[in-house]
């Protein structure tokens, strides 16, 4: 099939552009920059904004299926500028798609649609979204994800799935982050609770993807339908942070702070970063704060059981894998 991929420059869509690509799948990628190593596959690209109605619809074009895994992600930043990538994107891959008549889209969506703040225990897909959000990144997913499954129809299957921390050789969002705050001495615990948390190793969510478009039929199965992705080993949260510095050599994290504090912190910085309109993000927000203290953990068995979804590498093969990357850069 001709494929192609939102965000595949980047590092979830990175992992599946080469999966369609090594299993013999034309690949297509739209990005907002150029991408080298796209291009040593041989990968058409297509450059432009998701928020760009007319580039959208070019790149989708010609295409069977179309994975849309490119989003604007982070704990801070405007309203607008999380609306018009999130929410504006996803109705154009949606119209561009109807348009060009492509018969399946599988959309990347997360586990933070359905954070109220209190702790998710082997939650699963009967979740509900919750009555209001501490950030606008989950905000805005979560109306991207409801006009995904809405839009499930004769002529359009559509299926989200729900990754939760990914993880992995080639991250540019959470390793990075852990590892410059490790090294920089500015981790500190939130509480003293062992909180479960789930997370996913990259080629094991990249894989997902794979496996649901295969299964992906108008009407039937898995259609309209989302699903959580991870690992299925949930562990202490600190435990996995400090597994992830050691795989860099990095001094785990033992000081810690009251959740309680760890909010009134993040209340505080989003205050003075609002008002002042500091650059950069806030060293803590309410929303990290209270993901960073609680547990959050989701049962996969739905996406085993209807697109037959397993995690092949455990979380012990990936940070083997992570450990390699930081020391030959190589993934």
């Amino acid at each position: 099939m001709k494929a192609l991929v939102t965000g595949g420059g980047g590092f979830l869509g990175g992992v599946i552009v080469r999966m369609l690509h090594e299993r013999g799948d034309q690949v297509r990628s739209f990005s907002r920059g150029e991408h080298p190593a796209l291009e040593t596959l041989g990968v058409e690209q297509f450059r432009g904004d998701l928020g760009d109605r007319s580039a959208v619809m070019e790149a989708v074009k010609g295409c069977d299926i179309v994975f849309h895994v490119a989003a604007k992600a982070g704990i801070w930043g405007s309203y607008g500028d999380f609306y018009q990538a999130n929410v504006t994107g996803t109705e154009n891959v949606l119209e561009a798609c109807r348009t060009h008549g492509i018969a399946k889209l599988v959309y990347t969506s997360s586990p933070s649609v359905v954070f109220d703040g209190n702790d998710v225990e082997g939650g699963d897909e009967s979740l509900p979204y919750p009555p209001r959000y501490e950030a606008n990144y989950p905000k805005t997913k979560a109306l991207a994800e409801q006009m995904v499954l809405a839009a499930a129809s004769p002529l359009l299957a559509t299926v989200a799935l729900r990754p939760h921390l990914i993880w992995g050789p080639g991250d540019n969002h959470l390793v990075p982050r852990i590892i410059a705050k490790g090294r920089a001495g500015k981790l500190r615990q939130i509480g003293s609770r062992p909180c479960l948390v789930d997370s996913v190793y990259v080629d094991n969510a990249a894989r997902a993807h794979l496996m649901a478009a295969d299964r992906l039929i108008p009407d039937t199965g898995i259609s309209g339908n989302a699903y959580f992705i991870s690992n299925g080993q949930p562990l202490p949260l600190w435990e996995m942070v400090n597994r992830i510095l050691a795989a860099a050599d990095i001094p785990p994290v033992t000081a810690r702070i009251s959740p309680k504090l760890a909010s009134a912190i993040g209340c505080i910085c989003e205050g003075v970063w609002g008002l002042l309109r500091l650059p950069g993000e806030p060293p803590m927000t309410r929303f990290v704060a209270h993901e960073l203290s609680s547990a959050h953990w989701f049962t996969i068995e739905a996406a085993r059981r209807d697109f037959g979804y397993q995690p092949e590498i455990s979380i012990d093969e990936g940070l083997e894998h992570l450990r390699n990357w930081f020391l030959t850069g190589k993934s």
